[in-house]
């Protein structure tokens, strides 16, 4: 009989982790925690507002609410409790992708643009509201916010569903003049860009700004332009950046337009009522915190989920290499952020923390903050162990044999004298194929039978 399936205390898909003490953590006791607890508490302020049970079986669930209660109810002005804090509530585990021993960083960052609310012959680039057409299994069309992954339909005549508009082909005019735009800018580039970073800040000629975010994509996967420039050999790897990107395209007009097309997918935003104050809204709709938020894999993890990221990033200047240790919290999310020690590290608005994000692609090592009543290392010792391994006499006597192997293959050669003369009767029984009982016969019962119980029956 196959072992049972049991749930484990633990899992996350495709990853391999293990417990770590806090003073195995290098740069832990240096960080500005803080900070990172300012992060978490705003987190909080949505965790603390879920009712009833995980809408899906990530790992941690809802765990976070013990934490988060704890949070709610203290106010911290002290880098020292903040740290205590999470020490108190957390346990340290050093997570990566099955077989490797880093996790990878990138950066991103809110563009700040120009544009206006009409069409001019500066500004003719329109940016799109999500179209009235576009489908996604299991949403209504009233969702405030779709999925960044997976299929998206438009629906032809009553019925009919069919992928939606790649890149190309809305660049060339399939929903234009339907009442979608939001504003305009002056580049397909400027575009490109807000759409990788899913949201941006657009200067009016007023001196007013908009703020637009994510709203839905198209169904296409995220092809990194920067990846296509690399594989054509236009820039080499280690001088790769979003600056050299940006130059290139603008350089390169009708290069640029086959580069973008080569990424077929296409973001569709909402206008967001922000402040030039208010920091930009991450997919756990709070406002994300420049140096402490990040985007990870929303399939994997949990929002709000604190990570401390270790390495050497060149923050001061493209050949620098900064010692970055840091507490870092879970609030976004994008479609190039997979596997479960991935992120993308906020850095805040403007051309500043564009040059910084732009320039980051590194590995990095990560260490996840599991709420304490989550711990594997507890949860395992209460797992039920395999049945004990048969002895070698046992497993000779009782050889597990696969009976349809024997049918479509050669017989096996026969066993050497001095081992079929040990073997006795029942190993040679217990070798061979249990032959499967036959159906029962249908036999229709003769009439004179059936005619002589009526009788008798009756008789008595």
């Amino acid at each position: 009989m196959p072992y049972p399936q049991l749930a484990f205390p633990f899992v996350i898909s495709g990853s391999q982790y293990a417990p770590l003490a806090w003073s195995d953590i290098a740069g832990w006791n240096d960080d500005d925690h803080l900070a990172a607890y300012k992060a978490f508490r705003t987190s909080c302020k949505a965790i603390n507002g879920q009712t009833g049970p995980a809408a899906d079986s990530k790992a941690l669930g809802i765990s976070l609410r013990d934490p988060c209660r704890a949070a709610r109810a203290t106010e911290m002005t002290d880098s020292g409790k903040a740290r205590a804090f999470f020490e108190e509530y957390f346990l340290p585990l050093r997570i990566s992708r099955l077989g490797e021993d880093a996790g990878f960083v990138t950066g991103y960052y809110e563009p700040i643009i120009d544009g206006s609310k009409t069409r001019t012959d500066v500004y003719t680039v329109p940016v799109y509201r999500r179209p009235s057409n576009l489908f996604v299994r299991g949403y209504t069309q009233d969702s405030p916010e779709l999925p960044n992954k997976g299929q998206v339909y438009r629906k032809i005549g009553r019925r009919k569903l069919v992928p939606y508009y790649d890149r190309a082909q809305i660049e060339d005019g399939a929903i234009a003049g339907r009442g979608l735009e939001i504003c305009w800018l002056k580049s397909q580039t400027d575009l490109l860009f807000s759409q990788i970073q899913g949201s941006a800040r657009v200067r009016l000629e007023d001196g007013s700004t908009i703020r637009i975010n994510y709203a839905a994509h198209n169904g296409y996967p995220y092809t990194a332009v920067g990846r296509v420039l690399i594989d054509r050999g236009i820039i080499p790897k280690e001088q790769m950046s979003m600056q050299k990107i940006r130059e290139w395209m603008d350089q390169n007009p009708d290069g640029a337009k086959d580069l973008r097309r080569q990424n077929r997918a296409y973001v569709f935003f909402r206008e967001v009522q922000l402040s030039d104050k208010d920091e930009a809204v991450g997919a756990q709709g709070v406002p994300l915190t420049p140096g402490r938020s990040i985007a990870v894999d929303n399939s994997l993890h949990v929002y709000g989920t604190p990570f401390f990221i270790e390495g050497e990033l060149p923050i001061e200047s493209e050949m620098s290499k900064t010692p970055f240790r840091r507490l870092m919290i879970a609030q976004d999310t994008g479609s190039a952020i997979t596997g479960p020690a991935r992120a993308d590290l906020y850095f805040g608005a403007g051309a500043d923390a564009a040059r910084v994000s732009g320039r980051l692609r590194h590995n990095m090592h990560f260490v996840m903050l599991v709420p304490k009543s989550l711990d594997p290392v507890a949860r395992g010792h209460q797992m039920p162990l395999p049945d004990p391994r048969p002895s070698a006499k046992i497993a000779r006597l009782f050889p597990q044999v696969d009976p349809q192997k024997g049918q479509n293959n050669a017989p096996a050669a026969a066993p050497p004298p001095s081992t079929a003369a040990q073997a006795s009767s029942a190993q040679t029984d217990a070798g061979k194929a249990v032959p499967l009982p036959t159906a029962r016969p249908d036999v229709k019962p003769d009439h004179e039978q059936r005619r002589h119980r009526r009788r008798h029956y009756r008789s008595n």
